[in-house]
């Protein structure tokens, strides 16, 4: 997915972890902002490595939150149905 500018992706590597996207300016990295998504629709920002400005990333969120059933469904394909929220 990508919001003015910016790459919203996951990993897939992190069954592990709950369900959350990284965001980063260009080319995916590791030092990407990572969001966690919530059982309730929400998400949290668990870090902002990518330095993210708050106003952007604020709006990053509701489109995120906007996209969160999309974005749920592609971690079950993605993670071979792994589900776990944070929260």
């Amino acid at each position: 997915m990508n919001y003015n500018g910016y790459k919203i992706y996951f990993w897939t590597n992190e069954n592990d972890e709950p369900i959350h996207v990284h965001i980063s300016k260009g080319k995916p990295n590791i030092n990407a902002t990572k969001v966690w998504l919530t059982q309730s629709g929400g998400c949290i920002v668990c870090h902002n490595k990518s330095k993210i400005p708050e106003k952007e990333l604020n709006v990053i969120c509701e489109d995120i939150s906007l996209h969160y059933y999309q974005i749920v469904e592609m971690w079950k394909i993605i993670h071979a149905g792994h589900i776990k929220f944070y929260c």
